[in-house]
């Protein structure tokens, strides 16, 4: 019966237009759990590679969780892309990057990219979040584009800041059911009192909180010291935030790009010490061409990767 009413639910969601809501209703209470993608990368390589010694073990840890979809410059229509991408998790909730900053990983190299320019990447990120729409789901805004200044001139500095806070006026006005969470790098990276004046310009008040440790290592007990001291700095303010536990589950060992000894985390939840724990880098999906895969290239799924995080390697 609760399974029926929260279909309902959306179903009314979907094709009833009502003015956007100064608070998003939480996307967690108009869904029953989180949504697991069948064409996730890792669940695409365990359907294409059943005799493969190694399938059992990332089906069971990895394919079977539910697991971010990232958006970007691949992604050919970003609102076909998005709209398809959520039009099919049914009563589950879909958390999805948008991760298609102009001069993307500006400063560290592996995942450069992005749109072409500032308008373009305006037009793409409100095509973004009107593909939501009223359907509830997660979203993390542009990871490591509040962090990765250092090699950034001021000016630069502040377009990327103006772009950032025109996509958290789009989801608030566009996507009035999703929290959004701007990204606000890991616990050694920016200090937390930078972080949240940065946060603050970027109009992290326009959406649910900020997002912590995408794509790194770091604890969750050393994420959540660093997300409340950030919080905390806030301007006459707090936010919740949340953590990508996808590889941290034996924290970091000082390396970034594909390290080896690494494990899985704590799988996607509510709670657990910050708002959620998700898992929004894919497990097995490469850092860039170094570490433990000098070969693949950012974002291409590793089936050693994906394994080696199971048991520690």
């Amino acid at each position: 019966m609760l399974v029926m009413m929260r279909a309902l639910a959306l179903a009314l969601l979907a094709v009833v237009a009502t003015a956007p809501a100064a608070h998003a209703a939480s996307p967690v209470s108009l869904t029953d759990g989180f949504y697991v993608d069948p064409d996730s990368n890792p669940a695409v390589w365990v359907r294409d590679h059943a005799g493969d010694g190694r399938q059992a073990a990332i089906r069971t840890n990895i394919s079977t969780k539910p697991i971010a979809r990232w958006f970007g410059n691949w992604s050919g229509d970003i609102k076909t892309a998005v709209s398809g991408y959520v039009n099919k998790t049914g009563t589950k909730l879909p958390v999805l990057v948008a991760y298609n900053i102009p001069s993307r990983d500006a400063c560290g190299g592996h995942s450069g990219g992005g749109a072409g320019t500032p308008e373009a990447y305006r037009t793409w990120i409100s095509s973004f979040a009107s593909a939501i729409g009223t359907r509830p789901a997660v979203v993390v805004i542009e990871p490591d584009s509040l962090a990765d200044f250092n090699c950034m001139d001021s000016a630069k500095i502040a377009e990327r800041t103006a772009m950032i806070k025109y996509a958290t006026e789009q989801f608030k006005a566009k996507a009035p059911n999703t929290w959004a969470y701007l990204d606000a790098g890991n616990a050694q990276w920016v200090p937390a009192g930078t972080m949240a004046a940065r946060l603050d310009s970027a109009g992290v008040r326009n959406v649910r909180g900020f997002s912590i440790n995408v794509s790194n290592y770091h604890t969750t007990a050393a994420s959540t010291s660093y997300g409340n001291s950030v919080s905390g700095s806030l301007p006459g303010y707090t936010k919740p935030y949340v953590i990508d536990t996808s590889r941290n589950g034996n924290g970091h060992n000082g390396e970034w790009c594909n390290p080896g000894g690494r494990k899985l985390g704590t799988p996607a939840r509510t709670g657990g010490g910050a708002e959620m724990l998700l898992w929004v880098k894919v497990p097995g999906d490469s850092d860039g061409r170094c570490g433990k895969a000098p070969n693949v290239d950012a974002g291409k799924f590793d089936p050693q990767l994906a394994y080696d995080l199971v048991f520690g390697y």
